[in-house]
Order: structure tokens, then sequence, then C-alpha cells
């Protein structure tokens, strides 16, 4: 049986903050199981590894026997979640919420056990709300406290136009928590205000407040912006296992140890001796290739994530490329930067004529890949591996 510190340990694992940790504890303590809440609005159709940093969470709280409700925000998905925006977010058609709802039931089962989780949709009590109940939630809240929201605050005192419908978001996500009786909520770090308002809703409602965890936002393949499909810089857990194991194999050796405390299922024991084993001399490449093949391996197959790692490995000629790699780090203007332009600021060349003639002459590779076309675009918010000849490399991550 695993002992209460067992338990925090696990849970505890990446986590960004708990509130509170004694009400976890004193939750813990009951020994029954509880329910584990997280809400994801199904505003894109594929979920990607930035989202399992939270999938992983409910994983582990389902191995300790926690009931585990994941729910999908179908009825908040047609507001738009307005966090960490400095603009009204367009409103998705219902149409659009359930095709991208029923996107999402088939891909957390690569993580979550189905027997262990309800599947939830807040439209089940939101639509059974009357009008005057909604009032009615509203006035719990005043406008006061939604301004104490970092993006309501500045949008606010900048001048720009905040909805009435958008004070709604975190009030109904906070209901979400009312309508389920969560025990523990799960989120983002830029989740907090409206995981914190579901505990106060629970309070006014007669109900213990649930326990807030947040995790950290996992930053992309530039190491810098969270991952983010529109931003170029994620890897979807239904990318093919070759491109998921070369995007991995992408990331900067710094950002492997966060991707593996977040994303491994391996004990942190085994991350820290692999650390330490890295650090008295062996490659991190070698380390990387682990990570890679298990993250396979977990949307795919073991077969499958063993060939990506050969046909990664054959595509670079066994180890042709250098373990002190140059990282670069360019800005892009206007979205992008042309690839010659960016060969050539990342050192690779004298000049961009200079780097188009190698692009000419077939010298230049692009994660392995021959270059052909000297005018291509690379967009911002990736990481790339470009080679210019037999002995020229960079990591160049285009911001």
């Amino acid at each position: 049986m695993t002992s209460i510190n067992e338990t925090l340990e696990l849970i505890e694992r990446g986590a960004q903050e708990i509130l509170t940790q004694e009400g976890l504890t004193s939750k813990l303590k009951k020994g029954a199981p509880l329910r584990i809440k997280a809400g994801f609005d199904p505003t894109a159709p594929d979920l990607h590894l930035g989202h399992t940093v939270l999938l992983n969470k409910l994983r582990q709280f389902q191995e300790l026997g926690h009931e585990v409700l994941f729910l999908i925000g179908d009825f908040t998905g047609m507001i738009g979640d307005p966090t960490g925006k400095n603009v009204t977010r367009q409103p998705l058609t219902r149409e659009a919420v359930l095709e991208n709802a029923r996107s999402y039931e088939q891909q957390i089962y690569k993580i979550l056990d189905a027997d262990a989780t309800q599947v939830k949709f807040n439209s089940s009590w939101m639509n059974e709300m009357s009008a005057a109940d909604l009032v009615g939630l509203a006035s719990r809240q005043t406008v006061a406290r939604m301004l104490e929201r970092d993006d309501f605050d500045k949008r606010y005192t900048s001048g720009q136009p905040i909805a009435i419908h958008e004070f709604l978001y975190p009030l109904i996500q906070g209901y979400d928590s009312v309508a389920l009786k969560s025990d523990v909520e799960l989120g983002g770090t830029d989740q907090k205000f409206n995981l914190l308002v579901g505990r106060e809703l629970q309070k006014q409602y007669g109900q213990e407040p649930q326990v807030v965890l947040t995790m950290p936002i996992l930053e992309g393949l530039d190491g810098v912006q969270k991952m983010s499909k529109s931003l170029g810089n994620y890897i979807g857990i239904t990318d093919a296992p070759n491109d998921m194991f070369g995007k991995i194999m992408s990331i900067s050796d710094e950002l492997m140890w966060r991707y593996f405390e977040l994303l491994s299922f391996r004990p942190m024991s085994e991350i820290e001796a692999l650390r330490i084993d890295v650090q008295q001399g062996m490659n991190p490449r070698d380390a990387k290739f682990q990570l890679g093949e298990e993250i396979v391996a977990r949307f795919h197959s073991e077969a499958e994530a063993t060939n990506a790692r050969e046909v990664f490995v054959a595509r670079f000629q066994k180890g042709a490329i250098p373990d002190d790699m140059p990282e670069k780090s360019l800005s892009a203007t206007d979205g992008g930067m042309p690839i010659a332009n960016l060969i050539k600021e990342a050192g690779l060349t004298p000049s961009t004529s200079d780097a188009m003639r190698m692009i000419k002459q077939g010298a230049v590779k692009i994660d392995g890949d021959r270059l052909e076309d000297q005018k291509k675009v690379i967009e911002s918010g990736v990481t790339l591996v470009v080679q210019v000849g037999k002995r020229r490399f960079a990591r160049v991550t285009l911001k």
C-alpha cells in the first residue's frame, strides 16, 4: 500500500503549485477515492504533448486509485477562453465544438485508463440552467474580482474591450466544479484564477472546496514559447512516428530534462541517474533517444519507436551530427525568414548568395532532408537542424 508521503511525492512531481497542501493531505487521509477534475475546451481537433502534461498527472491519480473526470467544455468552448488573450476570442460553432470533442475522446485513451475515466460535457448542466439561474450565478462574483485577473486588468487599463460574456467563462468553469463535486481540479498555471473561482463557488454552494493543482506550461520545440499548434512549435500526439521522434530529437539538451520530468513515466530517480550519466560524459543524444522512444511507443508502438530511432540514425548517417553542434536563436520578421537568410544569419555561410548557391548544389539539409527550394520561407516558432556541406551544422530556433 502506498503511504501518504509516497502518494504526495508522486502527485507533487512536476506540479507548480498545490492550493492547499494541507487540504490535499486531509482529503487523502480520508482513504476514499477522490474525484479529480480537469477541463479541456475543444477549440482544436488535435492534442499535442503540451496537453498531455495534465493527462499524465490524471493518469498518476488513476494509478493511485482515484476517479478521473475528464471534462469537455463543449458549452464554454462556444464562449472561448479569454485567458492570456488581449482581444475577444471568436466563439466556435456548436458543430465545430462537437467535432473536436469527438476527436478528443479518441485521443485521451492513449494515456488514460478508459475504465477509470468518466468523460463529462458541461453542456449537460449548463443547457438546463435558466436565464434566471445564470443571473444568480453571475451575482456570486463582482466586477472588481474579475478585474483581478491579469489579462482582464491589462485590457481594461489599456482601453481594450472586454465583452460581458468573457466574464462568464471563469464563472461557468467554476460552476463545473460545483456540478461535478470535484475534490481536486488540475489546470495549467495560466488557469489559476479560473480554478480558484471554482473553489470559491463550492464554498458558496455548501461544498468542501476543491484542491487546486497547477501544472507548468510546456515549452515548445523552440524552448521559449509555450507549445502551440498556431506557433508551429508543437509535437502532436497523432504525428507519424518518424516525425514525432525527429521533433523530440530537435529539442535542446537543456529542454530535454524538462520534457523528461513532465512527459516521461520513468521514476524521477531514473531520470536523475540519467542526468548524472550525461554529466559524467554520456552523450546527451543517447538520453534523448530514450525519451524519444518512450514517447513514440506511448502513442504508437514499441516496434514503431525502435524503427523511428533507426530511421533517424540512418537519416543522419549514423552519428554524422557533431556533439558540439552550435545552437542559434534568430528573430523573424513578418512571421518568417527566407531560408537563405536563415543560413547566413546562423553563420553557416558568409552571405545569402553563397547560401543560395549551396542550396542549388544540393548541399543543404533541413532535419536530414535535402533542401531544393531556394525561396523557401521558414515560419517562426520552430527549431531546425540545418546542415551545409558535410561539416557545418547548427540547431536553429526561429522566434
